[in-house]
C-alpha cells in the first residue's frame, strides 16, 4: 500500500506540474470550479473520489463514477479556474493494505 500510495502521490505530483503547463496552452479546458463539478455530476454521474494539495496552492482532484467507471482528474488554481487535466474509463476504488515492514520491530 505504502508503494501504491507513493506512486499515487507522485503521479499527481507529476500531474499539477503538467497542469501548469497545460493550464497556459489548453484555457479552452478551464473553467469556474463550481462549473466543472457541475458537468462532471450532471453529464458523466462523477463525484469527487480523493483530494490533494500541489503546487503554489492548487488543489487536486479525482472524480469518478462507479455506475460507468468513467473518472477525470483537475487541477484548481488558487482563483477558482479549474481545468481537466486527464479523464478515462474502468476506475475502481482500492483497498490495498499496507506491505509488511521488513524492519524489526
Amino acid at each position: 500500500m505504502y508503494k501504491t500510495m507513493f506512486k499515487l502521490t507522485f503521479g499527481l505530483g507529476i500531474m499539477v506540474l503538467a497542469a501548469q503547463a497545460v493550464q497556459a496552452q489548453a484555457s479552452q479546458y478551464c473553467a469556474p470550479r463550481d462549473s466543472v463539478v457541475d458537468r462532471l455530476a450532471d453529464k458523466y454521474g462523477e463525484s469527487r473520489q480523493s483530494i490533494g494539495l500541489g503546487t503554489q496552492g492548487s488543489m487536486v482532484e479525482t472524480f469518478a463514477s462507479s455506475a460507468t467507471g468513467s473518472w477525470t482528474i483537475t487541477v484548481t488554481s488558487p482563483d477558482g479556474m479549474t481545468c481537466l487535466i486527464a479523464s478515462g474509463q474502468s476506475f475502481e476504488k482500492l483497498a490495498e493494505a499496507l506491505p509488511a515492514s521488513e524492519k524489526d520491530a
